[in-house]
């Protein structure tokens, strides 16, 4: 037993020595090859790439899976050909889609011509007529009116729906409303001028008015109270109110032609724009 101990031990002694010096080795060799290859890999990272240790049953290659490649970072500045895209969602900056809009000048074939400019003078062809009665100035301002539209009514006619009795006819506010109700599209508007003159801005709307009106063939008729001159130096007076029509005007409204139904030997005449804009102070027109 003793001898065969010693034989055992003997082998080990002898063996024993090679067999570690040569796994040594091996080691050593396996090691440098590992380096190795991490040091190569500096071009395409700019971190170390990590060494997986070699197993220890020998084997000499490091690893290289799918997931040690893509540890690797892609160097600074530069974009990575194998990089997966990014799930962010989409800036909120991101450029419109929408066409710019151009800065082309429009079509001049395709503008809307402008409104021809008024005349500087028009007077509108009427029939004329005295009212009938002391309080029949309403139906028979609002009938001479209509007359130049073409409408034929007579003054009774109309007494009814201005609401007209022995005291007169209330209100320009009548006078438009039977306006519209007789002329196609109803374009008739009120004015009141409340002051106890005109204001010049008033003055301005009332020129402006009867130049739109009497362009378009449609007689003004307004509701005056008090005295005025026209331009002949002619006086008329109505303390307690009156109605007349606008048939015409000439220097670009400023001076407009009245036909008025109180008396017939001063049937038509001429006046400022701003005499007949104070005249209707407190009162007001239909335009």
């Amino acid at each position: 037993m003793k001898h065969r101990l010693k034989r055992q031990l003997g082998r080990l002694t002898t063996e024993r020595p090679y067999q570690l010096a040569a796994a040594s080795a091996a080691v050593l060799v396996l090691a440098t090859g590992a380096g190795a290859l991490a040091v190569g890999s500096d071009e395409d990272s700019t971190s170390p790439q990590p060494v997986p240790a070699a197993s220890a049953a020998g084997s000499g290659v490091a690893d290289s899976s799918s997931e040690a490649v893509a540890f690797n970072a892609a160097p600074s500045g530069t974009e990575s050909s194998s990089a997966a895209p990014s799930n962010a969602a989409p800036s909120s900056a991101a450029p419109s889609s929408a066409e710019p809009s151009s800065t082309s000048a429009a079509d001049p074939d395709l503008t809307k011509e402008a409104a021809p400019a008024p005349p500087t003078s028009k007077v509108l062809e009427y029939d004329y007529q005295a009212q009938i009665n002391f309080y029949y100035c309403g139906p028979a301002a609002v009938r001479n009116a209509l007359s130049a539209t073409g409408i034929e009514r007579t003054q009774d006619e109309l007494a009814g729906p201005l609401g007209t009795d022995q005291f007169g006819t209330d209100s320009a506010e009548d006078v438009t409303r039977v306006l519209n109700a007789e002329v196609e599209d109803g374009p008739y508007q009120t004015r009141m001028i409340s002051g106890g003159s005109a204001t010049p801005a008033q003055m301005d709307q009332l020129q402006a008015d009867v130049v739109e009106a009497i362009t378009e063939d449609r007689s003004v008729v307004v509701n005056i109270a008090g005295s005025a001159t026209d331009t002949a130096g002619g006086w008329h007076s109505f303390p307690g109110g009156h109605y007349v029509a606008v048939v015409g005007y000439d220097d670009d409204g400023r001076l407009v032609q009245i036909a008025d139904s109180a008396n017939p030997a001063t049937s038509s005449y001429w006046m400022t724009t701003i005499a007949l804009a104070n005249w209707a102070a407190t009162r007001g027109y239909s335009a």
